[in-house]
């Protein structure tokens, strides 16, 4: 044997995925991943009086601000707080799913070092504290519909799950990628803050799709590419099933597509989504195992 050859030595995981296995061994583990999201919760509400409260103050402030400043500045988007909300708590959802990811396993190198468990519950508790806030702040959303009486669109509620599921299907694999990557090269959680500040505005959540869509002419090269941007697709669908079609023709305010077009759209994204997701998770699987070292 060559004595100059580099041995690498491995802590705990072999060198490859295997998706069911890994699977059944998260479920498993499934009392890890919830004490590790309660305990996030906890360290997120230390000392504070109002607890989870907080996070259902934020949607009712932003709705209160944006019902004023529409009233008051006049009304580019009808019923702007309900648009502007049902795509805002999903990038939040996104944003801080992958910002909290990245940190996961560098903030948890003790537990890492010293506790044999599967790497990707870190991550995937980062995501489980972003949608309990969603969950929670949707339900202040959709209160306010009701209780204003713009109720619930229909049929385009029926958008709702498979625009949430992409959306989550997404988020997940970018979240194991930068959380393995910022192991390694601690830059990457630098470079997050900077990535989702320019990916905000490419996404359709405080400006009109309808007004994107006039600037990039539908049918052209531009306007194929603005839909390479998952979110694009995503808050569109988001925003079609709980705004509605309110807007549309001369005061346009969603995309001028139809729901089946939306929906196909959604579906390739989905797909897209779970095809990088084995990916991104392949990548995770295979640094997971040196993660204790490089700690």
């Amino acid at each position: 044997m060559n004595a100059g050859a580099e041995v690498v030595v491995r802590t705990s995981e072999s060198s490859r995925l295997r998706v069911v296995p890994r699977i059944r061994e998260i479920v498993a583990k499934r009392e890890v991943l919830l004490n590790l999201v309660r305990r996030e919760l906890k360290v997120k509400y230390a000392a504070s009086l109002l607890g989870a409260v907080w996070s259902l103050l934020n949607p009712i402030v932003y709705l209160a601000v944006f019902t004023f400043v529409s009233e008051v500045l006049g009304k580019a988007v009808d019923n702007y707080p309900v648009y502007l909300l049902s795509g805002l708590l999903a990038w939040n959802l996104f944003s801080s799913s992958i910002a909290a990811g990245a940190r996961s396993v560098v903030d948890n190198a003790n537990l890492v070092k010293k506790v044999t468990f599967p790497r990707e519950i870190l991550p995937l508790a980062a995501i489980g504290v972003a949608l309990v806030d969603y969950v929670l702040q949707m339900g202040v959303l959709v209160l306010f519909m009701l209780v204003t009486g713009y109720g619930v669109p229909v049929p385009e509620i029926a958008l709702l799950p498979l625009a949430f599921v992409a959306l989550l299907a997404c988020a997940t694999a970018l979240t194991l990628v930068v959380a393995a990557g910022n192991v390694r090269y601690r830059d990457v959680g630098h470079l997050i803050g900077i990535a989702l500040l320019v990916w905000f505005w490419l996404s359709p959540i405080v400006y009109a799709e309808a007004l994107a869509q006039r600037f990039l002419e539908k049918g052209s090269a531009l306007w194929t590419a603005y839909f390479l941007n998952p979110l694009a697709s995503i808050v569109g669908g988001l925003h079609r099933s709980l705004y509605g079609r309110v807007g549309m023709g001369e005061d346009a305010a969603l995309f001028d597509v139809s729901m089946a077009w939306l929906a196909l759209v959604l579906l390739v994204v989905l797909v897209a989504s779970l095809m990088l997701l084995r990916i991104t998770w392949g990548y995770f699987f295979s640094r997971s195992g040196d993660f204790a070292e490089e700690l």
